[in-house]
């Protein structure tokens, strides 16, 4: 006997195939990880040095966390866009 999570992935599946990825798009996938975690690495980088430059300040470091946790949304947000492009067979 199925699951109810087995059976609605056999209806998903059943309503919406999934595709296989070419080596293309596997590729163009790792590309894109790659480029957005050393976009992120750099901005930790930048950022955290930052904070150390000014540890009496914690409000200033506080907000220089958010900026942080900020830009790292957005790039993750742009990664997994572009990323979703490629598995729709889409190019950029």
């Amino acid at each position: 006997m199925k699951s109810a999570y087995e059976l609605a992935m056999s209806r998903l599946e059943k309503s919406s195939p999934t595709q296989p990825l070419t080596e293309k798009q596997k590729r163009e996938l790792a590309e894109i990880d790659s480029e957005y975690d050393a976009k992120i690495a750099e901005r930790k980088i930048f950022l955290e040095s930052e904070i150390a430059k000014s540890p009496e300040d914690p409000v200033a470091g506080e907000q220089i966390r958010r900026q942080l946790a900020s830009e790292i949304a957005t790039f993750e947000e742009k990664r997994d866009l572009k990323k979703d492009r490629i598995r729709l067979g889409k190019s950029e």
